[in-house]
């Protein structure tokens, strides 16, 4: 495995530890090398003392063995080289011969998306674009569907799409994969999951974290580009596909793009009715002062780039017409916060006095749950009902298993050539074009963010997109 960008913060913070976690349980290649390659100036043992500094960081303290980290370490190399030089792709093809590394390889792609086409035009030229070689692509996979096209057709022109692995983090999380389960194995929930029973749905990915160290990418991307083109949509897809045919790779794939481009186009003046912009102002997020967006460093101080988005999407086929799916995302929100709420139809005669419709928390982060919310009768005389929880903790129900990373997960899907969990080309295009339209609405609609304090859950806009139609977000 060569990881491109090998001293960044991806590298260093999540792609090693997961690797290190593998290899302690043993689920690597016994003969499997992991070669870093960045700009900086570093030698072997130079890289492998700063990987294992990062990854004391991350790694819980119970799971980090000395041992186990020295044969760990033994994998690691380290190659300094300028990624945007073509000339620099020769000399690695030398060091991988000199070093007898010429066997299956995965390219990991752990780099800023400007340099996708020219790596994979550099390892071309090369002669390192094999048909037994692997890509791995992080998002955002490009900024609009014209770029994202782009760098498909860059990529689809040295790697067949097999070879190509678009990654996006959310669909290696334990819960996700739980959703899938949970919709496709259980007879209790298909008969129901349907418009004439759901009244809408909500997924939120709400986070306390500012941009951190990001402000130069964040402040280009911003929310939209961030996280609802790519984790949004596809949360929306698993909780929204038809059952595939067969749990493998295009069965899965072909469902979530039917979904995709079944979405109801928002363009135009409709940005106005169907999206909230956000952007945070000074504020306090657990009792510590927090500055404005346009204060943080590397971000522009006249930016318009938003930090929180709130969607109103409707899909156009069968089963979910009809049916609202509020999607939601910001950065310094109250609190920490990823799940998904269907909120289901009250039954059709209210026959007890404080009655409510029952509800589906798929909750992803910071615990992995399952809650689903009944009616049931207080103790005493009268029928005085109450909400009651049945509630499926994951780290309760199996607590002698650790919680795998997601990134753990979906590198071994990678080493063993399975693309279920990963992102098709027709896939991430499908989803900038229905992203596209709503960014040029804002643009041609002047739709500048609403400002909203650190430590609240969005504008106040964002509650009025579902109050006016009588729901509320679930907080």
């Amino acid at each position: 495995m060569l990881v491109f960008g090998g001293t960044g913060d991806l590298a260093l913070h999540k792609l090693l530890p997961a690797l290190y976690h593998l290899h302690r349980d043993g689920r690597l290649p016994a003969d499997m090398r992991i070669l870093a390659a960045a700009r900086n100036v570093l030698n072997r043992a130079e890289y492998q003392a700063l990987a294992e500094r990062r990854c004391r960081a991350q790694v819980a303290r119970s799971d980090f063995d000395n041992d186990t980290w020295a044969s760990f370490a033994a994998r690691l190399d380290y190659l300094a080289m300028d990624l945007s030089q073509s000339a620099e792709f020769g000399r690695l093809a030398r060091f991988l011969g000199a070093h007898a590394c010429n066997r299956g390889r995965i390219y990991y792609l752990a780099t800023a998306p400007d340099l996708f086409e020219a790596i994979a035009e550099h390892l071309a030229i090369a002669g390192l674009a094999g048909s037994d070689t692997r890509i791995v692509l992080e998002k955002p996979i490009g900024r609009s569907l014209e770029s994202a096209r782009e760098i498909n057709a860059a990529i689809g022109a040295v790697f067949s799409e097999p070879q190509v692995f678009r990654i996006d983090h959310y669909l290696g999380k334990e819960t996700v994969q739980n959703l899938m389960a949970l919709r496709f194995a259980n007879a209790l929930f298909e008969p129901i999951w349907r418009a004439g029973h759901i009244d809408h749905v909500q997924i939120s990915v709400n986070e306390t974290l500012g941009v951190e160290n990001r402000g130069a990418y964040y402040d280009k991307a911003g929310a939209m580009r961030d996280m609802v083109q790519n984790h949004l949509l596809q949360l929306l897809c698993l909780v929204a596909m038809e059952a595939p045919v067969r749990f493998d790779a295009e069965s899965v794939r072909n469902e979530k793009v039917k979904i995709l481009e079944a979405l109801k186009p928002i363009a135009g003046l409709d940005v106005h009715d169907k999206t909230v912009r956000g952007q945070y102002v000074a504020g306090k997020i657990g009792g510590q002062e927090v500055p404005a967006y346009y204060f943080e460093k590397h971000v522009d101080n006249d930016s318009d780039t938003e930090t929180f988005v709130a969607i109103q999407a409707e899909i156009d086929n069968w089963r979910w017409a009809g049916v609202p799916f509020y999607l939601r995302t910001g950065k310094r929100m109250a609190k920490k916060c990823s799940e998904i709420v269907i909120q289901f139809k009250p039954v059709p005669h209210r026959l007890f006095e404080g009655s409510q419709a029952n509800r589906l928390v798929i909750s992803l982060q910071p615990e992995e749950r399952i809650t689903l919310q009944l009616m049931g009768k207080s103790p005493g005389k009268g029928m005085q009902l109450t909400p009651i929880e049945l509630d499926l903790n994951l780290a309760q129900v199996f607590p002698q298993k650790r919680r795998w990373d997601a990134y753990e997960r979906l590198l071994l899907d990678v080493i063993e050539g399975d693309s279920t969990l990963f992102m098709r080309r027709d896939e991430v295009e499908a989803a900038w074009a229905w992203i596209d339209p709503i960014l040029k609405g804002w643009q041609d609609n002047y739709q500048d963010p609403r400002p909203y304090p650190a430590g609240r859950n969005g504008p106040e806009q964002a509650n009025t997109l579902l109050e006016l139609a009588g729901r509320e977000w679930e907080d």
